[in-house]
């Protein structure tokens, strides 16, 4: 028995003993493991992913960069083909062109999910490390990605509009359905083309800084991302090239209003767009972080 006034000595740990504590700090240390991996990235982190992926993009070999643009220029030829499939098959309404644009996003989702290399793409992923660190080399090496990603685009294009014209590999309807699409570029000024590849470089960047945030949400990023160029009648330079070049070679559009009316303020829009508006403002979000 306990002496009076000695009340016994309970030799269980109480709610605050030491293994209560224990206890406590490891409820706690799992509510925040919990929070952090539901939490969204913070913008540092995404920067710093968008610019690791330019610096591994602009280390890969020329010959590797050149066969991945060959490749997403070929892959991007479907957005073009999903475009028609569905326009051929829907009634002469208000709205078909809205449900048609789903088509478009066809050859931006093979292309982005596969990792090949498209220009537009790069116009954000490869000028972070530039601006991070603006030296001579850099800028080089900048020079030296684009003109290959893009040179390399611009032939899968014309391989996949050559192969529409002069093989049998379409239907004449869905052939006539593609030149149909593709006959929206004539419909614009030099500089309504600029703008509307503004906002289409700047939707392209936006998407690849969505994307590391994404986890298993990618394909619906490109789909949103990419549906809204369509939907918008906005201008994407290797999208848009696929078009130009199957009304070259079926004669409803010259080699040099292709090349002034299309190419060169399309480029334009796209680089200001993902360059010169995307890229400097997130930069700029995170210059006083890094």
């Amino acid at each position: 028995m306990s002496k009076p006034g000695h009340p016994r000595k309970n030799n269980r740990s109480g709610r605050h003993g030491p293994a209560g504590q224990a206890a406590g700090a490891q409820s706690t240390k799992r509510e925040a493991d919990h929070v952090e991996e539901r939490a969204s990235p913070r913008t540092p982190v995404i920067y710093e992913v968008v610019r690791r992926l330019g610096e591994e993009e602009m280390a890969r070999p020329a010959v590797s960069l050149w066969w991945s643009g060959i490749a997403a220029g070929l892959s991007i030829s479907f957005s073009l083909l999903g475009q028609a499939i569905l326009q051929s098959h829907l009634p002469n309404a208000p709205w078909r062109d809205l449900v048609s644009s789903l088509g478009y996003t066809v050859g931006f989702i093979m292309v982005v999910l596969s990792r090949q290399q498209l220009f537009t793409e790069n116009t954000i992923t490869v000028v972070l490390p530039v601006m991070a660190e603006l030296t001579v080399a850099n800028l080089l090496r900048l020079c030296r990605m684009w003109g290959i990603v893009l040179l390399a685009n611009v032939a899968g294009t014309l391989a996949a509009a050559v192969l529409c014209t002069y093989t049998p590999v379409l239907t004449p309807e869905l052939k006539d359905a593609m030149l149909a699409v593709s006959g929206h570029l004539t419909n614009h000024t030099w500089l309504e083309m600029v703008f509307r590849g503004v906002s289409a470089g700047y939707l392209i960047a936006a998407m690849v800084w969505l994307l590391p945030g994404s986890e298993g949400a990618q394909f619906h990023v490109v789909t949103l991302m990419t549906y809204l160029i369509a939907a918008g009648g906005f201008m994407h330079i290797v999208a848009g090239s696929v078009e130009a070049f199957l009304l070259v070679l079926n004669g409803d559009m010259t080699w040099w209003w292709m090349t002034g009316g299309f190419f060169v303020p399309v480029l334009i829009g796209n680089v200001i767009g993902g360059t010169a508006l995307f890229a400097l403002i997130a930069y700029a979000q995170v210059m006083q972080e890094i």
